[in-house]
């Protein structure tokens, strides 16, 4: 049954905790300072979670759950001698906070020694990050509905009033802050928003979806990302099945993320120092300096450009790091103990991942391609052997033969096995790298011998 009257008019569900938001970062110190103070350990180390976070979920072209959480928690974090433990609240009052450092000191003093353990950091410089947008933080209930009456009219539009349209659209805005007893104190005020819909056809044969997010909303067209939902739906009605094996593969932006990040578990240095991971050089050492993929890729991280918090949980502070610069590993992520042990600069880790890419758009690809197979999403992926980050899982949503430059039939989805390490190495073109979530901007990729391994009947 269609609804009578837009969405947007409906009375909908309201926050049931108004507050200010982002929390200030006056009012962060102040809940640190004050648990600090209760403090009696040879180290303490307050963390603060604050904000808000909304969401409507749509289904059979209707909404079904709108929901909104506001929270605040404090973990404090204690250290005697060598033995380490923490505690969590969100009582932010003076009996409510001197519970949770007592709790934190009496786990400490029970828990055994750690002997990497590193001390808590004093006062740091931090670079300045523009992460929090206003439309995003202000995104209430009926704003979302309207949003996902946009991607249902959109796509009805695009495909016909037979499809069924399901999605799921969030918002969250808030502050994070890291105090510790030596004198440090870091803040960050960010937002991030998500939408993605899913697009089915009548005789469930058809799927289609698409995703996208960003820090600020003013970012997303909603309408867009139905109608592409719906154009993928319809192309993929009856698919045919045709034989697995090694096909050359075009990777949309969004398969792209679910692949290459997968990576940055690989880049911890201790496991390559000890020749546990796919960086780890034979007869000792890592790879760094050596050659890992086409000189084409560069692959970063970098707070700044890509709008991400500026320090870690620690409050150490996070920078640009290149992993992969022209095809050569560039760096590996050092810990603190670890950079000590090994005696080099810890590396500054987080901040999100780029992936730099070529001009090309998605159909300039598709058009100077002979034959491929066009996967718009991977989804269900599982890791099969960390030393070459081999791992395995499913297309959907859109499976396509490409044959002479152009989409010629819908196939049945695949398992596939590859890795994205293999993958980095088998480039036959990049496209123009494009936000794929908040904090994240990855290529479309062309490669050659991506291994399908089998059919999957699933639509």
């Amino acid at each position: 049954m269609r609804h009578e009257m837009p969405i947007a008019e409906r009375r909908g569900p309201k926050r049931l905790i108004e507050t200010d938001v982002p929390r200030s970062r006056e009012e962060l110190e102040a809940i640190a300072r004050r648990a600090l103070s209760f403090a009696t350990a040879d180290e303490t180390r307050i963390n603060i979670g604050s904000g808000w976070e909304g969401n409507t979920r749509f289904a059979v072209s209707e909404i079904t759950t709108s929901g909104g959480v506001t929270d605040l928690t404090v973990t404090v974090t204690s250290t005697v001698g060598r033995r380490q433990a923490s505690a969590t609240t969100n009582l932010t009052d003076d009996a409510g906070l001197r519970r949770t450092v007592e709790l934190s000191e009496r786990l400490a003093r029970l828990s055994p020694e750690d002997p990497e353990l590193v001390a808590e950091l004093g006062p740091q410089q931090y670079p300045d990050v523009d992460a929090f947008a206003r439309a995003t933080a202000d995104l209430s209930p009926e704003a979302r509905a309207t949003a996902a009456q946009r991607v249902i009219e959109a796509a009805h539009a695009q495909g016909g009033a037979g499809l069924e349209i399901s999605g799921f659209l969030s918002a969250n805005a808030g502050a994070s802050a890291v105090a510790t007893s030596k004198g440090l104190f870091a803040y960050h005020p960010q937002t991030s928003t998500g939408l993605s819909a899913t697009a089915r056809t009548d005789d469930g044969t058809g799927s289609g979806w698409a995703a996208t997010g960003s820090r600020d909303w003013s970012d997303v067209d909603a309408a867009a990302l139905g109608r592409r939902a719906a154009e993928k739906a319809v192309a993929s009605r009856n698919p045919q099945a045709i034989e697995p094996g090694r096909y050359t593969v075009i990777l949309e932006p969004n398969a792209v993320a679910s692949l290459v990040p997968l990576l940055m578990g690989s880049f911890n240095a201790r496991s390559a120092d000890e020749g546990r991971s796919a960086f780890a050089k034979p007869g000792g050492g890592n790879r760094i300096g050596e050659k890992i993929a086409d000189e084409r890729v560069t692959l970063y991280s970098d707070p700044v450009e890509l709008r991400a918090q500026p320090f870690a949980n620690d409050g150490a502070p996070t920078g640009r790091v290149v992993w992969i610069g022209n095809g050569v590993l560039r760096s590996l992520n050092y810990d603190r103990y670890w950079a000590e042990r090994q005696g080099v600069p810890r590396t500054p880790a987080g901040g999100g991942l780029k992936m730099n890419g070529g001009t090309s758009s998605l159909d300039e690809i598709i058009a100077g391609t002979q034959r491929a197979i066009l996967v718009t999403r991977l989804w269900y992926i599982r890791s099969l052997d960390q030393r070459t980050v081999l791992v395995t899982g499913l297309t959907r949503d859109g499976t396509f033969l490409v044959e002479n430059g152009r989409i010629t039939r819908s196939l049945k989805n695949f398992r596939w096995n590859d890795s994205p390490l293999f993958l980095l190495n088998k480039i036959e073109e990049l496209g123009w790298p494009q936000p794929t979530g908040a904090s994240q901007v990855m290529p479309a990729i062309k490669a050659r011998d991506f291994e399908f391994a089998s059919i999957s009947d699933a639509v």
